[in-house]
């Protein structure tokens, strides 16, 4: 009897050991199953990790040095009479902190005929937001200069302004309106414009008004019996110089004369330039020429832009 119930139990424990394979096999399975699925997500993770790379840096990583950037011969055509004083020519270095992120310089020179103002400054913008490139981040603070400005967004000029309308206008650099020139400083102009930024681009202007300037111009580019803007003179936008560029044209007048600023914005990638052209003269019936400063300060513009590019 007993072999036979032996016999028996090994019937019977021949199902439970296939029935215990079962089981391990499929919770090997099972386990493989996991191992898949835990690999999902970290593919996931990696693809992930690819989509968090920074927008495109700027082309420019260093500025010019701005006191160096405009050549003699076109400081003589911007300055006529600087040449009685040679040191006119080395320019006043604003005050900066980072030469490679804003520099800029300023000239200035008084004779007989006039007093010219010349100041230009280089801004390189630099995106702090890893996804907004360098050059979208300066086409953003160009945008804003030309709508402070009052710049319009079409390449046609609008209706004739009168000459107290446009005193009213933008100032460059982010000045919504005219500064009061002939309030705030002995040494005009001299404000570190290059490190402050939009503020200093108050200042400076307001700065500049201090100087009387000795008698009405007939340098080049001047006398214009006319304070009216014709359509080629008018504020507006370039679309020949950069990635973009507007020209703001302002006269502005005083009891003790008036003045004409042409200021000229250009951005090339993430490079914002300015340039301040402007001619005082305390005689009303010659009043300085649209035309032949904004020709001045267009050529100027063109020289710097390859100097940026050297």
């Amino acid at each position: 009897m007993q072999p036979a119930q032996r016999r028996a139990y090994g019937r019977r424990a021949t199902p439970a050991v296939a029935v215990l394979i079962t089981v391990l096999a499929a919770a090997g399975l099972g386990g493989c199953t996991g191992s898949d699925s835990s690999s999902g997500p970290d593919d996931g993770a990696s693809g992930d990790s690819g989509t968090n790379v920074s927008a495109e840096p700027g082309r420019y990583r260093t500025l010019p040095e701005a006191c160096g950037a405009v050549s003699r011969k076109t400081l003589q055509t911007l300055l006529p009479g600087a040449e009685q004083d040679d040191k006119v020519y080395d320019g006043q270095a604003a005050v900066t902190y980072d030469i490679d992120r804003r520099d800029g310089c300023r000239w200035k020179v008084e004779t007989a005929s006039g007093t010219r103002y010349l100041t230009i400054d280089f801004q390189r913008v630099v995106s702090y937001d890893p996804s907004v490139s360098d050059d979208d981040r300066a086409q953003e603070t160009y945008e804003k200069k030309a709508v402070a400005a009052h710049i319009p967004d079409a390449p046609s000029a609008p209706s004739t302004p009168s000459s107290s309308s446009r005193s009213e206008g933008g100032a460059s650099g982010g000045s919504s309106s005219s500064a009061s020139p002939g309030t705030s400083s002995d040494e005009p102009g001299k404000s570190g414009k290059g490190a402050m930024g939009d503020e200093a681009d108050n200042s400076d202007k307001t700065g500049k008004g201090t100087d009387t300037p000795s008698a009405g111009g007939e340098a080049s580019g001047e006398s214009d019996e006319s304070d009216t803007a014709s359509d080629d003179t008018a504020p507006r936008r370039l679309d020949d110089l950069g990635d973009d560029a507007f020209l703001n044209d302002e006269l502005i007048t005083k009891d003790s004369g008036l003045h004409r600023d042409i200021t000229l914005v250009f951005r090339s990638s993430n490079v914002i330039a300015t340039i301040e052209y402007d001619q005082w003269t305390t005689d009303k019936k010659h009043i300085p020429n649209s035309q032949g400063l904004q020709e001045n300060a267009q050529d100027l513009a063109d020289e710097l832009t390859g100097r940026l590019n050297e």
